[in-house]
């Protein structure tokens, strides 16, 4: 199994900040969004859950947008930065 090559805090980043950074921000926010849906005890199919589940999957949705545009961001950032010749 892969290990995790993600070595900085897990903090708001802000939005002046390079593409890359915000989409490693996002990705983390979808994955810790993510988690919740596998918890135990937790009544998806009742009460308030259905509407909690949608809101989640609302938020996922977006967030995953999100990340689509920052990598776009990102690629054009790398296209247009200079080579380092490492």
């Amino acid at each position: 199994m892969a290990t995790k090559t993600i070595a900085r805090p897990r903090t708001p980043v802000p939005p002046d900040q390079d593409p890359t950074d915000l989409l490693e921000a996002t990705l983390a926010q979808l994955e810790a969004l993510m988690w919740t849906c596998h918890g135990e005890d937790i009544d998806w199919s009742g009460g308030d859950g259905p509407t909690q589940l949608a809101n989640l999957h609302w938020l996922a949705s977006d967030l995953t947008r999100r990340a689509v545009a920052l990598f776009q961001l990102s690629v054009a950032a790398l296209r247009k930065a200079p080579e380092t010749g490492q």
